[in-house]
């Protein structure tokens, strides 16, 4: 027998009408949000920054690929890593089918990855995805937005997510085991991209967003950590399901390492 609460219809109802009003003011402090979002200032880029795509080497302002807007996921993926993030990748399985109806709204969405490009093609072909991907490699464009780190600034603690962390900081929010042991969230993660721990966690989670006009680009948003949790599809249907996330560690995989069911 369930040890949940059980109650009649009319019972339910009640509940869920008085959930509802919660509801409604949640989407509403999201929507006052969303327009403190737009209203931060602009900052203006002037650095060069160089990608590889598919329509080979661009810069920042290729990537709108005329479109006003570009919005940038910072894909986990460094140059020496066997495959991408777990993480980034059940994020990206949510947004790949977002990116055509994006750009036809004035917006390009981009993943954007350390990785030689080669390699970001052969994960993307083996995930099955059609978002756009540029490479990164060998330039600043991530250690500038905050989303890669170098040794020396793990020894020491770097700036993320707008605060300076401790050494070595588990950005993740689960711990199993010491530090950087084996049953850590970040151990399993690393082990999944065929990398060690400190090299897995010298990249980091985010999203930035840019604009251009009167031919500038102006960096407009980043948001990192659990900023990114927005993207998580998964999550979104897991917070209505009944027993909701869930969840003690990392449980998910790549869609194409799961058990056929």
């Amino acid at each position: 027998m369930t040890t949940h609460t059980t109650g009649t219809r009319e019972e339910w109802l009640a509940k869920r009408l008085d959930l509802l009003q919660a509801e409604k003011e949640y989407a509403r402090r999201g929507d006052e949000l969303a327009r403190r979002r737009q209203e931060l200032p602009w900052v203006r880029i002037d650095k060069t920054y160089r990608f590889e795509t598919d329509q080979g080497s661009a810069s920042l302002a290729d990537l709108f690929r005329g479109r006003s807007q570009l919005l940038i996921y910072h894909f986990m993926f460094g140059p020496d890593w066997k495959a991408g993030c777990p993480s980034c990748s059940m994020i990206a399985d949510a947004f790949n089918g977002s990116a055509t109806h994006l750009a036809n709204h004035d917006v390009m969405l981009w993943a954007v990855s350390r990785a030689p490009f080669a390699k970001l093609q052969d994960y993307k072909q083996r995930m099955g995805w059609t978002f756009p991907w540029a490479s990164s490699f060998d330039g600043d464009f991530n250690f500038d937005f905050n989303v890669w780190i170098t040794e020396e600034q793990q020894r020491e603690g770097a700036q993320y997510n707008y605060r300076r962390e401790p050494p070595t900081s588990d950005v993740f929010r689960w711990r199993a085991g010491q530090e950087g042991g084996g049953d850590s969230a970040e151990a399993k993660l690393a082990a999944a991209c065929g990398t060690d721990v400190l090299a897995y966690h010298r990249d980091r989670p985010g999203m930035s967003a840019f604009v251009r006009e009167d031919g500038a680009v102006y960096h407009t948003y980043s948001t990192y950590a659990r900023g990114v949790d927005a993207f998580f599809g998964v999550y979104h249907w897991l917070d209505r399901a009944p027993k909701g996330r869930n969840e003690t560690g990392v449980w998910w995989r790549r869609h194409d390492e799961y058990d056929q069911r």
